[in-house]
């Protein structure tokens, strides 16, 4: 089997949205959000701007000890694997009681870039697994954390591969289907609790220069995240179940 490829898809610089000029007049400041997968890439990324427009960060990492980048970051950290129940089940006991403001739902993976008949079918349910079913176990868990919470936002980071109207050349069938289904899941979430304040998102980072995205992508992970922050900010119930771009477009399903 092949090593998977790890990627955390993933707070203000002026893409898509207002600056984070001074703490003070952010939308973040003293708000409580927790990150998942947080210790490199677009996930290290959330961490660092949300942590400088003064919110209170919560960063997760599979292997807290190894996250050099996160811990130097000053923010809190803790242990997550999404797709061990157990582990979903170990943070949501060490933050009962906790009130958070918003959760980024930023891990997943992505194993193979090959046409349908190269999946391996057991890679497939990893991805699944991790990119699909891993926002459903963490937000189950701490869902009583975000009811408690003012802002009652859940951002589930997919991909512009996750369209189906705009799937015009192939290929990834498994991180395409893994993050489709995300789309669902996150439409869903927003019909269940409909009318109680919640605020659930689809977001595509664009094509961010990332293990994922390769060196020649567009957009810098610093551009990405500061866009979808700028994005989420001002959204209100009324925006949940959308499936949104970095840059605030609406994207189809």
């Amino acid at each position: 089997m092949r090593r998977p490829l790890i990627f955390f898809l993933p707070v203000l610089l002026c893409v898509g949205g207002p600056s984070l000029a001074g703490a003070q007049d952010s939308p973040w400041q003293g708000r409580t959000v927790l990150v998942t997968g947080a210790n490199r890439g677009l996930g290290l990324e959330f961490a660092r701007q949300l942590s400088a427009a003064g919110a209170a960060v919560i960063g997760t990492a599979r292997k807290p000890e190894s996250a050099d980048e996160l811990n130097a970051l000053g923010v809190r950290v803790e242990q997550l694997d999404v797709a061990d129940p157990v582990s979903v089940a170990a943070l949501a006991e060490r933050l009962e009681g906790m009130a958070l403001d918003v959760l980024l739902n930023n891990a997943g993976i992505f194993l193979s870039q090959g046409k349908f008949w190269e999946e391996d079918p057991a890679e497939a349910l990893q991805v699944y697994d991790v990119n699909t079913l891993g926002p459903l176990r963490v937000t189950q868990a701490l869902l009583p954390n975000l009811q408690a919470g003012d802002r009652k936002m859940v951002m589930n980071m997919s991909s512009g591969l996750g369209s189906i109207a705009n799937n015009n050349r192939g290929s990834s069938a498994a991180y395409r289907a893994s993050k489709a289904a995300l789309d669902m899941l996150t439409r869903t979430m927003a019909m269940d609790l409909e009318g109680e304040g919640f605020i659930f998102i689809a977001m595509s980072p664009g094509w961010v220069r990332t293990d994922m995205g390769g060196e020649q992508a567009s957009l810098s992970p610093e551009e990405s995240v500061a866009g979808m922050l700028g994005t989420l900010a001002p959204l209100t119930p009324e925006d949940s179940g959308r499936f949104l771009s970095y840059d605030g477009k609406e994207l189809p399903w």
